[in-house]
């Protein structure tokens, strides 16, 4: 009963926080303020001053803040927030907000807030300007109220400014950093700077003014900030410049903020880097800083990506110290992969560290577009379930919550959004988004129902734009950017026919769970006319291949209509031989046709064909994972190396090797059937919502062993694999259960289910449960 409440309790959680994080538009007193600006003023840097006096503290002070498009804030000369404020916006017409405790911060007496923010004052592929400059500011205690409006000073900063070319990619809303230490403000943020000749700020009305509109709370955290840390070689790091390139190295690929600290004399131009800056092939972020006279120090605020620091700092500049500051998305990694083969271990890291580089404001690349394509959104998304902390449910409840958001009135549903600069519809992402990988996977892994009641009338709308030719399949729809797959010999009909079938079961699943079941005998005859019809079709006996394909037969399709379900199990030797011979896929669909292998039970093709897949980019010093299986002109795309969409092998060495999976949403129910492959040593921890399954197998001579934890509140359906015709008895936890088929009751909380030629099947329920069999 007590586990009943407390499965009731946590779902109900989740449901609670999932529909009140989304939807929360707040009444406002403060007014947004700033400095007019023509439309056309771009990168405009402001500082807002304001000083008030607490006659006593509050053990709480909830303040809100938001601006377009970044900000950073100090009170009483304490840098409080680095980098706030998400890239605009929920929807086409709102904004975000943040909000935090300044409690710890305040005193009572004298107090001063400061804040510096940055408009860029232009669309992107991740952003939707505003098309105005302004801060809104509100702190709430149990005595007072601290308000933005006209009393607030402010200042245009007059160190920042912009540099020459090369600029940022059109796809970036952010401009590259130009500070002149000459022009700066010495010490602004302090408390006893003298503000007196800043101008009072102009107020501009309270919220929901436009064109800011209504605000919606942050959903996701603010960043985890490590400070101001060493580079690896910093004891190589010359004291005396000569006016070659300091190379200054990251300990793998991250988001870094570079610093320095100089004795220079006046008018000196250094320039700040990654050795990432034309990542993708394309330029993204770098600084310029002038020098003052004397000693100085200075951090930029853009971040940059890489696995170096390049400082181009002129002959003579004395250095005193070089520095960055890692911020990255505030999650931890909580999943663990281990197996004997150190390539596969190599290769879980290498995903992982892709993973984090690529979320940010969003699930999105570090560099060329820092966008939110839902192909990539997907795969990474699966990562996630498997690797991080529940703070990755709220990025992923966010992109989801993004894309329905921003569906346009005709029902269509495009990415990357959010976005000011795209509404291009990619119609086989879309079906990826809102289907079985997508949505209704996270919905399994997490049992967030209120995000499938949220969405459902967004998918049904879309899922209704498609329709089926006179012979039974999709009639093909091209949207804005007819794109499959980077690569050539692209089957359209076989994985245009595929995604559909999928996003169409999974809308089967959501109308069941949230009470539409009269749409579902709809979804139910396109699901048979597809199967029916694509088998009738494009099978010719030894693959898939639809007519219009004049080339070679195409992996992506076949792997598709394994992992779609429209393959039954007759075709799958034929599969499985294909698949030993046709590499076509790009690192982004190659993640389904490995699956598809795993799901023909085929571990061994599975393994060996990611090893041969993933070989360059597992040998490579590189930290992180490709967008195609090169880099730049050999790759895809544009050649980048931090690719989410690449990490789909991390998912599956959790998913299939070591066998973990729910089979009910959230993970009360889930299975442990290991898939070895070649394998001879597999350790695995899966996060849940009721804590960490963990499973270590080790596969001898003469027995196997596998140790599994049952988080409390959960079951299990386990298989023990049988690897050897010769190994027929199990003992469980020390007692000899299972004898030559037989299985001898009388242990709590197990059950034999069956057998088949593959495993032995038992549930469990929560507790550790260790299993031999010999």
């Amino acid at each position: 009963m007590k586990n009943c409440l407390r499965m009731l309790f946590c779902f109900l959680l989740i449901f609670l926080v999932s529909a009140t994080c989304f939807s929360q538009v707040e009444q406002w007193d403060a007014k947004w303020i700033g400095i007019p600006h023509t439309q056309k003023d771009t990168n405009i840097w402001t500082a807002f001053r304001k000083e008030f006096d607490i006659t006593s503290l509050s053990k709480t002070v909830r303040t809100k803040i938001a601006t377009d498009s970044k900000y950073w804030l100090w009170i009483n000369g304490r840098m409080v927030v680095f980098e706030g404020q998400l890239k605009r916006g929920p929807n086409p017409q709102d904004t975000y907000y943040d909000e935090l405790d300044l409690a710890p911060y305040l005193s009572e007496g004298k107090n001063t807030i400061a804040i510096l923010t940055w408009y860029w004052g232009r669309d992107g592929y991740d952003h939707k300007s505003s098309g105005k400059s302004a801060l809104l500011f509100e702190v709430t205690t149990d005595n007072e109220r601290i308000l933005s409006d006209s009393t607030w000073k402010v200042l245009r900063h007059p160190a920042y400014g912009n540099t020459n070319r090369p600029f940022p990619n059109y796809r970036l809303p952010e401009f590259n950093i130009y500070f002149d230490a000459r022009k700066d403000v010495f010490q602004w943020q302090s408390t006893d700077f003298d503000d007196s000749s800043w101008a009072d700020a102009i107020a501009y009305g309270k919220p929901p003014i436009g064109p800011w509109h209504h605000l919606l709370k942050r959903p996701i955290p603010f960043w985890k900030d490590e400070g101001l840390l060493n580079y690896v070689n910093s004891a190589d790091i010359p004291k005396q410049c000569t006016g070659e390139l300091i190379i200054a190295k990251l300990p793998k690929n991250i988001s870094i903020t570079p610093y320095l600290k100089i004795e220079a004399s006046a008018g000196q131009k250094i320039d700040i880097r990654t050795d990432n800056y034309k990542g993708g092939s394309e330029y993204n972020v770098r600084t310029e800083y002038i020098t003052k006279d004397g000693v100085q120090e200075f951090e930029t605020y853009g971040y940059m990506n890489g696995h170096e620091v390049h400082y181009l700092i002129p002959k003579g500049v004395k250095i005193i110290d070089l520095k960055y500051r890692e911020t990255r998305y505030d999650t931890e990694k909580v999943g663990f992969f281990k197996a004997d083969d150190e390539f596969y271990n190599k290769l879980w890291e290498k995903a992982y560290t892709t993973l984090n580089v690529n979320l940010r404001d969003a699930i999105q690349d570090p560099d060329r577009e820092r966008a939110q394509w839902w192909g990539d959104a997907v795969i990474l998304m699966g990562e996630m379930l498997y690797a991080c902390d529940r703070n990755s449910e709220k990025i992923m409840q966010k992109a989801i919550h993004n894309l329905v958001d921003w569906q346009k009135p005709s029902g269509v549903l495009y990415s990357p959004v959010p976005a000011g600069s795209w509404t291009g519809e990619l119609p086989a992402q879309m079906l990826a988004a809102v289907g079985k990988y997508g949505f209704w996977n996270y919905y399994q892994y997490t049992g967030d129902s209120a995000i499938i009641h949220y969405v459902y009338p967004a998918v049904r709308k879309y899922l209704l734009l498609w329709q089926l030719g006179g012979d039974g399949l999709v009639i093909h729809r091209a949207g804005d950017w007819d794109w499959m797959d980077w690569g050539s010999d692209i089957d359209t009909p076989l994985i245009e026919n595929a995604w559909y079938y999928m996003a169409l079961d999974a809308a089967v699943k959501m109308a069941r769970a949230t009470g539409h079941e009269l749409d579902i005998p709809e979804y139910q005859k396109r699901l048979s006319s597809i199967k029916e019809n694509y088998n009738k079709k494009f099978w010719n006996g030894k693959a898939y291949k639809s007519l219009l394909n004049k080339g070679v037969t195409d992996d992506r399709g076949n792997g598709l209509a394994v992992v779609a379900g429209i393959a039954d199990r007759e075709k799958h030797g034929a599969i499985r031989r294909l698949l030993q011979t046709e590499y076509h896929a790009s690192p982004y669909m190659e993640k389904y046709v490995l699956e598809s292998l795993f799901m023909m039970q085929d571990a061994t093709g599975a393994l060996e064909r990611m090893k041969k897949r993933y070989a360059k980019m597992v040998e490579s010093p590189l930290t992180t994972l490709w967008e195609g299986w090169g880099i730049g002109a050999e790759g895809y795309g544009g050649g980048s190396y931090n690719h989410g969409w690449s990490g789909g092998p991390l998912t599956l060495m959790a998913q299939y090797i070591a066998g973990i999976a729910p089979q009910k949403p959230g993970y009360r129910v889930f299975s442990v059937i290991p898939q070895l492959g070649n394998l001879r040593n597999i350790r695995c921890v899966a996060p849940t919502a009721w804590g960490n399954i963990t499973m270590n197998l080790t596969r001898g001579e003469r027995k196997l062993n596998l140790d599994v934890n049952i988080p409390v509140g959960t079951n299990a359906l386990v298989g023990i694999p049988r690897v050897d015709p010769n190994f027929s008895n199990i003992a469980i936890n020390g007692l000899d259960l299972f004898k030559n088929g037989k299985f001898t009751t009388g242990k709590n909380g197990l059950s034999f289910v069956k057998e088949d030629s593959n495993y032995f099947y038992f549930n469990v329920r929560e507790g550790q449960w260790t299993f031999e069999l010999f």
